[in-house]
């Protein structure tokens, strides 16, 4: 019969799984690209958004522009593309930590993995939030409870992961392919009733937006540019999870890098149409989405009702083109959903993975590089989920917020990579004679060179026009991570070297002799069988101690000690404090000092209970002694364990179970 915990935890997680069930994944191109491009495709579900209301800041024209801000992340998604694609062949076993690890040394591959975990971690609480929005889109109801839906979203993804869920087949891949079917559907049928003359307008484009003070001339000047950078470097949140593929390539089937490399070019071809297109159809239907609805929309000069509701733009979009209540209009808000729990379930994959890496790279805890019950890193899981608990809640869920946190991890790691990869190609050309070969290289060296200057540049406007707005955010947490793997890594190598055996000298010497001593309080069965064991161990010397903090119980000991004629001395602790611990150490250190190569071996009676609150009521004294006594050098502390009743029901239920 099980605990009540281990049923509880059987029931959440399930039995566990025998380690030959870990096999490496096989995957055709179909199911990988339906699982490996949901991060970067579900970002149509907020990118268009942000690019939107960004440019509101400057009022109703700015929105012009949309579309041209649209394009240039498309020219920047698919620049990153082609760059990855030289990684994939060069890096078939890696990404961007082992990239920038081997070639620009260690410190720089802290840094990736400190900006990719971060950005796993956003990747859970952005998808989570945004899907939120959409389920309250179909769902009104709902609508004031988005953190607890975005909350119960996270937890449901991490118990799927702790479960075991895997990454495979066709219908944990078929979310994408849905969601691509159904916003190729949309705008399609939207293009075509805009030819027609039967496109109708957002619930929204008849609201008027009230420009932010200083924008009032709409994007003119240097705050108009500004404006435009930071709207553009907003909507770069569409290139996250781009670089997915590449990182898992040894998930592809054979052959692994060229099937992966494809799947990048059609995830690029993918994700900028679907982007271009929802970014264009907003605009023929004049959608209007802005960060604080309360103070820049008016609706005929009127604030607008309190609880108003802003739908995402491929709700309001699915609501004009297909009507809201129709089919296809809940369809698109399934699917989007779905491939934004996809993006989430898969950043519970990647984490947990990059997290064991490190680990074994001595830069985290080592508890995060050992599989759970269910093969899967649990301990990385758990992190994952607490982290993006508190980003949901601590946010509101709100998307906008979030959104500006989002982009600098990425593209730290696009930028670094991409360096990487320049000294990589560098290195290769230098040790090949081949004319043809060292060709191709330079090929390669230049468009990851491209790669990197644009990446690089990104990067500049990304912290430029986000860090007061919460960019400042990730840079500082990226640089206290990398400071705590940094530590964690030279506390690892400190210990290795301290712990590691001469071969001079592999035996360590042998104590001279050995002391016991043994803790009484009173003469009870525990205090027996203490003495039993220590006596079967055969110590050079042996003793017992009683500490004196009542004299009538001192007393009553020693006459019991008499009675039963043990034939051990007991010394008497003088403790004028009516403290247990002291004079214990005290005595041993004496002994210490008196014998520095005899080893002391200090046997403790306990109680093993079964019950919770038996060990509030019992034991305490043992833990702190134990406490104290393991930092004595030469000094060992032997647990007896005294099972009592209570413990027998437990000592079952765990046979049975």
């Amino acid at each position: 019969m099980l605990t009540f915990l281990d049923a509880l935890k059987r029931l959440l997680v399930g039995r566990p799984f025998r380690s030959e069930r870990l096999k490496p994944q096989s995957l055709p191109k179909r199911e990988a690209f339906g699982l490996f491009s949901a991060s970067a495709l579900s970002s149509v579900a907020y990118s268009p958004d942000e690019i939107l209301l960004t440019l509101a800041l400057a009022g109703t024209a700015a929105l012009a522009l949309s579309p041209w801000v649209g394009l240039a992340v498309i020219v920047v998604l698919l620049v990153i593309v082609a760059s990855y694609r030289q990684s994939v062949h060069a890096y078939p076993s890696g990404g961007d930590y082992q990239i920038a690890s081997e070639n620009l040394g260690s410190k720089a591959g802290i840094v990736v993995g400190s900006a990719l975990m971060l950005d796993y971690v956003l990747t859970v609480a952005v998808s989570m939030s945004s899907a939120a929005h959409y389920v309250v889109s179909a769902i009104p109801v709902l609508h004031g409870w988005q953190p607890a839906v975005a909350a119960a979203g996270v937890c449901g993804l991490a118990l799927m992961s702790l479960r075991g869920v895997r990454q495979s087949g066709r219908a944990i891949a078929a979310p994408t392919y849905i969601f691509m079917a159904a916003v190729l559907l949309m705008c399609a049928v939207g293009f075509v009733q805009s030819i027609t003359g039967r496109l109708g307008l957002a619930p929204s484009a008849g609201f008027e937006i009230v420009p932010e003070p200083g924008l009032d001339a709409g994007l003119a000047g240097l705050a108009g540019a500004l404006l435009v950078l930071r709207a553009f470097s907003t909507g770069a949140a569409a290139l996250t999870g781009v670089e997915t593929p590449a990182s898992n390539v040894p998930s592809f089937q054979a052959p692994r890098s060229r099937n992966a490399a494809a799947t990048l070019v059609a995830l690029g071809v993918a994700a900028s149409v679907m982007t271009i297109s929802v970014i264009y159809l907003a605009r023929l239907t004049q959608v209007h989405v802005v960060q604080s609805p309360a103070e820049q929309l008016r609706l005929d000069g009127e604030p607008l009702p309190a609880g108003y509701f802003q739908m995402p733009v491929l709700s309001q979009l699915a609501g004009t083109v297909f009507n809201v209540g129709h089919p296809l209009f809940y369809l698109v808000m399934a699917a989007t959903v779905l491939v934004l729990a996809l993006a989430g379930h898969m950043a519970f994959g990647s984490f947990p993975a990059l997290a064991s890496i490190l680990a074994i790279d001595g830069f985290l805890p080592r508890q995060l590089r050992t599989r759970g019950d269910r093969l899967g890193y649990s301990n990385g899981v758990l992190t994952l989920a607490g982290a993006a608990l508190v980003l949901v809640l601590l946010f509101g869920a709100d998307v906008t917020r979030l959104i500006q946190l989002y982009v600098v991890g990425v593209f730290v790691s696009f930028t670094v990579s991409q360096l990487g990869m320049i000294r990589h190609w560098t290195r290769q050309m230098r040790a090949t004679p081949h004319r043809r070969v060292r060709y191709q290289m330079g090929r390669s060296r230049l468009m990851n060179l491209i790669g990197f200057v644009l990446t690089a540049t990104v990067l500049v406007v990304v912290l430029a026009s986000k860090f007061i707005f919460g960019a400042w955010l990730v840079v500082l947490g990226i640089t206290v991570l990398s400071l705590v793997m940094y530590s964690i890594n030279r506390h690892y190598e400190r210990l290795g070297r301290e712990l590691a055996v001469d071969p001079a000298h592999p035996a360590t010497a042998l104590p001279s002799r050995v002391h016991a001593v043994i803790l009484v309080s009173h003469v009870r069965k525990p205090v027996l069988r203490a003495l039993a064991f220590a006596r079967a161990s055969r110590p050079s010397r042996l003793d017992a101690v009683v500490v004196d903090i009542d004299p009538a119980e001192t007393a009553a000991t020693l006459a019991d000690w008499e009675r039963l004629k043990i034939p051990v001395p007991i010394t008497v602790l003088a403790s004028p404090y009516r403290e247990t611990t002291t004079p214990i150490l005290d005595y041993i250190k004496n002994i210490r000092r008196d014998s520095p190569r005899d080893l002391v071996v200090v046997y403790i009676p306990e109680y093993v209970v079964g019950r919770w609150w038996e060990q509030l009521v019992h034991n305490q004294t043992a833990l702190r002694i134990k406490t104290r006594l393991h930092f004595e050098p030469g000094v060992m502390v032997a647990s007896v364990p005294w099972q009592l009743a209570s413990s027998d029901a437990v000592s079952r239920y765990q046979e049975l179970g």
